[in-house]
C-alpha cells in the first residue's frame, strides 16, 4: 500500500510540472513574442526598421527579443555590445543542450527577427567558433551580468557555449 502511495505522489509530481509547461506552450504559441523567459509565438507587432550603423543603443537593456524566421519561435535573451556589434550566446551544456533547439536552428538558417521597443530589425546570426573577439565578448557578459561564468575561450572553441554575432541579413 506503502509502494502505491510513493508511486501516486511521484506521477504527480512529474506529471503536473509536465503538464503546466505544455499548456505554457500551447498557450504562448500563439502570442506576440515571449511571455518573459517562455518562448512565444512569431512577432505580430512592430515596426520593420533599418539595420541600426551598432548597437549601442542597447546600453543599460540586460535582455531582448529575438525570434527566428523558421521556426517562428520568439526568446528572450541576455546580450551584450562590444564595440557596437551584438552579440549573444547559449549554454550547450547539461540539461540546456536537450532544450535548446534554437542555436541549432540558427545555423541551419541564420535569418533572425530582434525586437526593441517596438521597433524590427532583421538580421542573421553568425556564428563565431575562434577569434579575437571571443575574450572581449566574454568579459563582456561577466561585467555587465555581474556573473563570473567560468567561461573561458576553450569553452567557446570546443562548442560547451555558442556565441553568436548578430550582423546584417
Amino acid at each position: 500500500m506503502q509502494l502505491k502511495k510513493l508511486s501516486s505522489v511521484i506521477a504527480v509530481v512529474i506529471l503536473v510540472p509536465l503538464i503546466l509547461w505544455a499548456v505554457a506552450g500551447a498557450v504562448t504559441a500563439f502570442h506576440d513574442g515571449p511571455l518573459g523567459v517562455v518562448p512565444g509565438g512569431p512577432f505580430s507587432s512592430g515596426k520593420t526598421s533599418p539595420y541600426p550603423l551598432n548597437w549601442n543603443f542597447l546600453a543599460g537593456r540586460n535582455t531582448l527579443q529575438f525570434q527566428t524566421v523558421e521556426p517562428p519561435v520568439a526568446r528572450t535573451i541576455a546580450f551584450v555590445v562590444v564595440d557596437g556589434r551584438l552579440f549573444l550566446t547559449s549554454n550547450m551544456q547539461g540539461i540546456n543542450s536537450w532544450y535548446k533547439r534554437w542555436p541549432y536552428q540558427a545555423v541551419s538558417n541564420s535569418e533572425i527577427l530582434l525586437r526593441v521597443d517596438g521597433q524590427v530589425y532583421e538580421a542573421r546570426l553568425f556564428r563565431i567558433e575562434q577569434g579575437l573577439e571571443i575574450e572581449p565578448v566574454l568579459h563582456a557578459f561577466e561585467s555587465k551580468y555581474n556573473d563570473s561564468m567560468g567561461i573561458g575561450a576553450a569553452e567557446i572553441t570546443e562548442g560547451y557555449t555558442w556565441m553568436f554575432e548578430v550582423v546584417d541579413h
